[in-house]
């Protein structure tokens, strides 16, 4: 599929100021090269450009026709504003529709596996662009991957996946594309078991010095409080002390 767009050809790349006047008339910048041909600055508009590209995908083969001549190209890259994710730039090379290009390709998974539907499967994607060869007009938008036929642990392959006659597959053969795998349960430890009679009681108190010793009739310790007489000394200093003062209102 081709796409026709008319360009202008600038004679330089422009001044900070000129660019941005450009852009503000929605025209973006760009830069035709590759081949034999020396490389053409243009400018076109921001909107056919974003309408070729979602017509004919990230690989669309495009014809520009400017005062020079026309160029068959495909976007080589294009730049985004940060923010408004507008395309500010572009590049443009230049193919031959009679010659093979390498091309990088969505794969788009279609269809609904039993593995998820039937038996609560995950469905993981382990490879999501696919590298191919061919010509221009023959590079697809997108590859499908059928996964309608997987169950729980099958997976599908490179080598599965259905192409155009003359579409070569750069990525390996064996390389898993989806696989449909058990989602994986989070388990929760379960609460320590009640010990009966122990809720509201104290811990156990270690056996010490001062409960050791003596027992009273029905064999139960007594503690024992070691008491020792004040000094002489020191009954005199406690009749010096008056009551400690409470706070209040």
């Amino acid at each position: 599929m081709e796409i026709t767009l008319n360009v202008e050809v600038r004679e330089s790349k422009g001044t900070k100021k000129e660019l941005s006047t450009l852009r503000a008339g929605f025209k973006i910048p760009a830069v035709v090269y590759g081949g034999e041909k020396p490389p053409v600055i243009v400018a076109l508009s921001e909107k056919e450009l974003v309408e070729a590209r979602r017509k004919g995908g990230v690989n669309a083969v495009l014809r520009l026709k400017h005062a020079k001549g026309e160029e068959t190209v495909m976007i080589k890259e294009l730049q985004r504003h940060p923010v408004t994710d507008r395309p500010v730039h572009a590049d443009f090379l230049r193919v031959s529709l009679t010659q093979k290009i390498e091309a990088s390709v969505p794969i788009v998974v279609v269809g609904e596996a039993p593995g998820v539907k039937d038996f609560g499967g995950m469905l993981a994607h382990d490879l999501r662009v696919l590298r191919l060869k061919a010509l221009p007009n023959a590079i697809p938008q997108r590859v499908e991957a059928d996964i309608s036929k997987l169950g729980l642990h099958e997976a599908l392959h490179v080598k599965d996946l259905k192409l155009a006659e003359g579409v070569e597959i750069l990525d390996d053969a064996e390389h898993v594309v989806v696989h449909i795998t058990i989602a994986k349960v989070e388990e929760v430890a379960a609460p320590a078991a009640a010990v009966p009679g122990a809720e509201g009681a104290a811990a156990a108190e270690p056996e010490s010095a001062s409960t050791k010793g003596k027992k009273d009739e029905e064999g139960k310790l007594v503690k024992e409080t070691a008491k020792a007489a004040p000094a002489a000394g020191d009954k005199k200093d406690a009749a010096k002390k008056e009551p400690a003062k409470k706070e209040g209102k």
